[in-house]
């Protein structure tokens, strides 16, 4: 099913308008510990990045570069430009960006545990002026993509499930409306069944409604199956980058990632023995 999800998804590299633009950024927390080094990548409309690497390479840092939340943890951009949409933004508050369009989905689900799924959901209708019918618009929208959702809209989003509340934080920000959305690691912690789902939906979504996604996700092998253009991090640097479809059988990508090489499948101990090996950042 996969595979069919990816060969539908994979598609040819085109001159489309280019939203979201990094250009060779440097991240430092505590004005200290030097996170990210010269990170550059492009986000085009309509389209599906992924951004992999494994824990500590620095995706998350990315994310909240380009969303504005490094400075509640004493992180700051210290060299290198954001644009969106050819305006330089990473000097704006985080709510200026969302006015913009762009919005973050957290890492690890944040709900407000103590209102309900519904309610949950219309919080992201906070800064919206376009009436009380185009909202309710979209929650139907929402709940159509999510139908789990719609039936446990009366629940408190503290006593549902993992997946379900990774619903609600998505569901959350389509409802204010974006068109590019920043998702943090959307198959943490959740049963591969439920992270197909996910990203059936992410692709539903990007196909359907028009949402650019920049996701980032330790999981290669599903975040390639269904992203159209990837970018893989490791100790702060972008290493590589290219489509979807030529990361998928880069021989280096199946060695490091999928655990696979020419020889065939090898064990979590003989990569990582390769990974020592390997000098990336030479």
């Amino acid at each position: 099913m996969l595979d069919a999800a990816a060969t539908a998804n994979d598609k040819t590299e085109t001159d489309a308008e280019t939203l979201l633009e990094v250009n060779s950024i440097e991240v430092i927390y505590n004005h200290v510990i030097l996170v990210l080094k010269g990170v550059s990548l492009s986000v085009p409309k309509g389209g599906i990045t992924a951004l992999l690497g494994g824990n500590g390479a620095g995706k998350t840092t990315t994310l909240k570069a380009i969303s504005n939340l490094l400075r509640s943890e004493r992180g700051l951009v210290t060299k290198g430009t954001i644009h969106y949409r050819g305006e330089r933004v990473q000097d704006l508050a985080p709510s200026d960006l969302v006015n913009k369009g762009v919005i973050q989905v957290m890492e690890g689900r944040h709900c407000f545990e103590h209102l309900t799924v519904e309610e949950n959901l219309m919080t992201g209708a906070y800064t919206r002026k376009d009436g009380k019918g185009a909202i309710s618009a979209d929650l139907e929208m929402v709940y159509n993509y999510f139908p789990r959702l719609r039936q446990r809209r009366k629940s408190l989003a503290g006593y549902t499930s993992g997946g379900e509340q990774q619903m609600v934080a998505i569901g959350r920000a389509l409802l204010s409306r974006p068109e590019t959305i920043l998702l943090d690691e959307p198959s943490m912690g959740l049963a591969p069944q439920l992270v197909e789902e996910i990203f059936q939906i992410v692709k539903g979504l990007n196909e359907n409604e028009g949402v650019s996604f920049l996701l980032a996700e330790q999981n290669t092998n599903v975040a390639l199956r269904f992203a159209h253009h990837g970018y893989i991090l490791e100790s702060g640097r972008v290493v590589m980058e290219g489509p979807a479809a030529e990361l998928r059988e880069n021989p280096d990508v199946k060695e490091f990632y999928l655990g696979v090489s020419d020889e065939g499948r090898k064990s979590f101990r003989d990569v990582r023995s390769y990974r020592r090996r390997k000098r990336w950042l030479s």
